[in-house]
């Protein structure tokens, strides 16, 4: 009964120590895993905001609502995939709570000027559908006389 005590112990130190190596290789393995995530969501969200810039600078430093609209939401949707993938690795990847908080206020930032863009975009499309003035702003159309002249 002693031996198999003894083999007991000795199985679970050699089953902890196995445990303790593999969650020290893992370690790294881990903080290049989140990463690597991390940058291919910053390349994307990167991108996301280059295309911006370049609206930005074709209208004179303003964003044209109509162009800007679907960019914003792709930015939008871009960050909210990547504090998604945040909130989820918070514990494995090391983040800090206060840089999550951050991030969360500036995707919700974001999602609300791509509401503004958007809305302002489709008053925009109205009104060149509606003429330029919109329906209800355009003056009457001028009445010819019927009879001869």
């Amino acid at each position: 009964m002693v031996s198999l005590k003894h083999a007991f112990v000795r199985r679970t130190a050699l089953l902890a120590a196995i445990g303790f190596a593999a969650l020290l290789a893992s370690a790294p393995a881990r903080a290049q895993s989140c990463n690597e995530d991390i940058a291919a969501f910053g390349q994307k969200r990167n991108a996301a905001i280059q295309k911006l810039n370049a609206i930005s600078k074709a209208h004179g430093g303003k964003l044209d609502p109509v162009e800007a609209c679907p960019a914003l939401r792709n930015l939008s949707a871009v960050e909210g995939q990547m504090g998604a993938y945040l909130t989820k690795n918070k514990e494995w990847c090391n983040i800090p709570e206060d840089f999550l908080n951050n991030f969360k206020t500036g995707t919700a930032k974001t999602g609300g000027m791509a509401s503004q863009a958007c809305a302002l975009a489709a008053k925009v499309k109205q009104m060149q559908q509606n003429g330029g003035l919109g329906a209800a702003a355009a003056p009457p159309p001028v009445k010819l006389p019927a009879g001869p002249l």
